[in-house]
């Protein structure tokens, strides 16, 4: 391994983010990203609205005990709460790591109808450097990749894993853990061969470019989707079915190196995504990784429709939050059971 001159604050950091029965809350939704579920809700999308809310996330009562870390947005990092912390010292206090988004979204990519590149690398090395200025110790890059109708091609595929691994060799020479996230999307009719096929080429070429580019695998982590057919398809898979071709897909081409894989959730209900989480720490044999959770939606969407903006709604959206992650943190040590669902859901938070 390579020696980094950050290095066991990397390890040090990639223990604390993987701590038995956590995961990561990715709250790191652009302000359009936000703006359009704000709308849905009739929430006024505006800086003091996303800023409260955000405080409202990061204050529930016994968060940390099932949270590990937090991904925060350029806006929300330079942000603070009431009491005049700022939101990383406000996680620090919690014992929570802070971490930042640094892609700039996506764009289409020349030559590749219908597929795309994240964009974001110009000037990284300067942000990065900024960004731990601030108090972040993990970022995350995400790219995407779609399936059918030819897609993904050889192309895309290794446009995106270049970008990904130019990002992670920049990461670990600032002194910040890459989350590396390649999503192969939900959006379509293809099947559960499909996904996986696309999400074996996806992470084949992923990591092949990782070590081009000298990236220490220990001192990462992977934020992959799960194997899961389209949203449209025919036949929608079983958990179990989910559970087992994921693993699978992941023992072919993931490095045992690598220390923990935390999963998005892609748009799949609250409570599927637990009980897939769970189902794929239940497999007998372990993995040579630890098997995690990065969730956006499947963490903050019943939060945010008990919020709806008003400060009286406080308790009943933290409550909501705090659910969605015990359950989830359960689902990391595969203790979930899905009658967990309403035998916890009205229980008072101790801390």
């Amino acid at each position: 391994m390579e020696s980094l001159a950050f290095g066991d604050q990397l390890a040090g950091t990639v223990r604390a983010l993987m701590a038995r029965g956590h995961g990561i809350l990715a709250a790191d939704e652009s302000d359009a990203t936000i703006g359009s579920r704000f709308r849905a809700l009739e929430i006024e999308s505006t800086p003091e609205n996303r800023r409260r809310y955000r405080q409202m996330l990061f204050g529930t009562p016994g968060l940390a005990d099932h949270i590990s870390g937090v991904i925060l947005f350029d806006e929300t990092i330079r942000q603070g709460a009431d009491d005049g912390r700022t939101f990383v010292q406000f996680l620090r206090d919690l014992d929570i790591t802070p971490g930042i988004k640094v892609d700039r979204g996506t764009t289409p990519l020349a030559g590749a109808p219908g597929e795309k590149v994240s964009e974001g690398l110009d000037g990284l090395r300067g942000r990065l450097e900024e960004y731990r200025e601030l108090g972040a110790r993990f970022a995350k890059w995400r790219a995407v990749i779609s399936v059918g109708d030819g897609r993904p091609s050889r192309y895309a595929l290794e446009a995106n894993a270049h970008v990904l691994a130019r990002y992670a060799r920049l990461c670990q020479e600032a002194g910040i853990v890459p989350v590396v996230e390649p999503e192969v999307l939900m959006d379509g009719d293809h099947s559960l061969e499909q996904a996986f096929d696309a999400t074996e080429a996806t992470l084949a070429h992923v990591f092949a470019a990782l070590r081009d580019q000298g990236v220490t695998l220990e001192l990462m982590l992977l934020k992959p989707n799960m194997v899961v057919p389209g949203l449209k398809a025919a036949r929608q898979a079983t958990v179990p079915e989910v559970a087992e071709a994921t693993v699978r897909c992941f023992r072919r081409v993931v490095p045992a190196a690598v220390p923990g894989v935390v999963f998005l959730s892609g748009g799949q209900p609250a409570e599927r995504a637990t009980a897939h989480l769970n189902a794929m720490n239940r497999i007998t044999g372990g993995q040579p990784w630890a098997l995690g959770f990065s969730f956006a939606r499947a963490l903050q969407d019943p939060a945010m429709a008990a919020w709806r903006g008003e400060t009286k709604n406080v308790p009943d959206a933290q409550r909501a939050l705090h659910h969605r992650a015990k359950l989830n943190g359960a689902a990391r040590d595969g203790q979930y059971t899905p009658e967990m669902e309403d035998a916890e859901r009205l229980a008072p938070i101790t801390r």
